[in-house]
């Protein structure tokens, strides 16, 4: 992120960039729905209705997948690649549909989500297995 901003005196932010603001909402997406607090994310999605702000945040959720799913054994790696392409597919069929990239968000939000709980288990397997 660029430094502060000096203007008129003071100083403040910079302001956040589109993949920032996507990023800090895929968080807060996720942080929602892994504390069941479901009808909150929906809002929030709801709440998006730029195709663009909808794509940022999914693209923040397929960096995240994919960053977590670097650290799977490697036929799970696979599989989470695999999975990954098919939300590329789900996103592509649904590139100009508001509603269909909503669906699309919660797709993506639900494999990171599978993604962290495997790698705890495949952490804990490895942890017992010494």
């Amino acid at each position: 992120m660029v430094g502060p901003l000096r203007h008129s005196g003071g100083v403040s932010e910079a302001p956040e960039s589109p993949a920032e603001v996507g990023a800090r909402r895929a968080a807060e997406y996720l942080h929602l729905i892994d504390n069941g607090r479901t009808a909150e994310g929906e809002a929030l999605l709801g709440r998006l209705s730029d195709i663009r702000e909808l794509v940022f945040v999914g693209a923040a959720l397929t960096a995240l997948a994919r960053r977590t799913g670097r650290n799977l054994p490697t036929a799970m790696r696979a599989q989470a690649s695999t999975r990954q392409v098919l939300l590329g597919q789900l996103r592509d069929r649904n590139r100009g549909d508001v509603e269909g990239l909503r669906g699309w968000l919660r797709e993506a939000a639900e494999e990171v989500r599978t993604v962290q709980r495997l790698v705890e288990v495949a952490r804990q397997r490895l942890g017992s297995a010494g």
